[in-house]
């Protein structure tokens, strides 16, 4: 991201929102992570980093409990989100929002229809509400004049805000992004990492992204979390500017010093394992 509009760098200092706690995952003999321990603080833009397969993706569907844990908790504010009764996830996952890669939008609804969904599904309003709150959050990603296009008529950077303005449909407090810059020109992930950025200033939201994409952990993430295939548990902890620039373990630093614009954030304190 450009250095031109510098931001202070955010107050990461609040409370700590979600936490796992000593996690591993697992499919059947297959160990992904062991181990595995890192908090998110509110109101922070917190990064799961890592090589292909170091366990991104299965970390995230673990963090929205669609994967329950061999071993460990998650934690949010406290609670066990898997140990929870089922009514009491269902509250909690309402608190969720999630971007999932290429943005999962349902082909054959438009995309008002598609923001409508949850609403729809999860919520006792009136379909004259659902319409407002769509034109709502359509407008809040830019997305104003697509609600009644299909997704094949979206490019691939609209159907990204299409897929978050559905996301945002039940007004979630955390936000997880699964690659959420994948497959997308220069330009077009820069106005989405700018859009993240606003969405975390303006709501308020915690916003966690699963991501290898350098300019993006570089220009907006304050914290984060680095997973390595090999040690299958995480090796780094910190800020992604500062894993670059102070990071010696081998792994991180070959990761992290690839050609990156100098992030928007001038970095916090980071810790390192191992």
């Amino acid at each position: 991201m450009s250095s031109g509009s510098e931001r202070p760098a955010p107050d990461i200092r609040g409370a700590e929102l979600l936490r796992c706690d000593k996690v591993t995952l697992a499919f059947g003999p297959k160990v992904v992570q062991t181990d595995l321990t890192f908090s998110v603080r509110r109101k922070s833009i917190f990064a799961v980093m890592g090589g292909s397969g170091s366990g991104k993706s299965t970390v995230l569907r673990a963090l929205i409990g669609l994967l329950p844990p061999t071993a460990g908790s998650v934690l949010i504010e406290g609670e066990d989100l898997c140990a929870a009764e089922p009514t009491r996830r269902i509250e909690i996952g309402r608190r969720f929002g999630v971007l999932f890669q290429g943005g999962a939008l349902w082909s054959s609804l438009t995309v008002g229809e598609n923001v409508a969904l949850p609403l729809q599904m999860l919520t006792e309003l009136d379909s004259a509400a659902i319409s407002e709150l769509v034109r709502l959050k359509l407008a809040l990603v830019g997305m104003g004049a697509a609600e009644a296009k299909l997704p094949a008529a979206l490019s691939g950077g609209m159907r990204k805000r299409a897929g978050l303005a559905r996301a945002l449909a039940l007004d979630p407090d955390i936000l997880f992004f699964d690659e959420p810059s994948a497959g997308l020109d220069p330009i077009t992930s820069r106005r989405l990492d700018e859009l993240i950025l606003e969405l975390r200033d303006g709501l308020g939201a915690t916003i966690i992204i699963v991501s290898h994409e350098l300019p993006s952990l570089l220009g907006i993430c304050d914290d984060g979390v680095f997973l390595d295939a090999d040690a299958k548990t995480a090796i780094a902890h910190g800020a992604p500017r500062d894993l670059r620039d102070s990071s010696t373990h081998p792994t991180v630093h070959a990761f992290m010093q690839r050609s990156a614009p100098r992030s928007v954030f001038p970095g916090a304190s980071s810790h390192v394992v191992g």
